[in-house]
């Protein structure tokens, strides 16, 4: 998942500049890999060029000026069709899938259907992993199978806690 995804989200609830994005994606992301400054500015000036962030304004201060951006309709889209679509069940995406959920219950989005819509999309890739006969194949089928299941335990356990509050 691109960083991008994830900043479009932080900038939903309203105009903000790159530290406040840095310490906001660190609260609503705690526990997983820190957000880079670096990365937050790099990721704003592709969402800018791509036009689905713009400068609201300028802030003057005791330091450097700070540049707050704001998503456009093209980036409310960009998230909505983000938030709609399943993250790809390969068994590896677990901070994708995490940041998504966790993303979708801040914004207050539909968490349920969002949950229903991913565990969907595991099962179909679960129902794909079919054994070849060759003792490798199957081991390597065996470990995506099982990785898959972890997700999908994972997904009900957070539908539980965040519908508990």
């Amino acid at each position: 998942m691109a960083m991008t995804d994830v900043l479009l989200a932080l900038l939903a609830r309203g105009p903000r500049h790159g530290y406040d994005l840095k310490r906001s994606y660190d609260e609503w992301f705690a526990g997983l890999r820190p957000l880079a400054f670096g990365q937050v500015y790099s990721t704003l000036a592709r969402l800018q060029r791509d036009g689905l962030v713009e400068v609201a304004h300028t802030e003057g201060g005791d330091g450097p000026e700070r540049v707050v951006y704001e998503t456009t309709g093209a980036g409310r889209e960009a998230l909505r069709v983000w938030l709609e679509e399943p993250v790809e069940p390969n068994g590896t995406a677990s901070d994708d899938l995490q940041r998504k959920v966790l993303a979708a219950h801040r914004l207050k989005e539909d968490v349920p259907a969002l949950i229903a819509r991913q565990r969907a999309a595991h099962l179909r890739a679960m129902r794909a992993l079919t054994p070849s006969g060759e003792l490798a194949a199957t081991l390597t089928a065996d470990l995506a199978r099982l990785r898959l299941d972890a997700e999908l335990r994972w997904l009900e356990l957070a539908e539980e806690r965040l519908a508990r509050g």
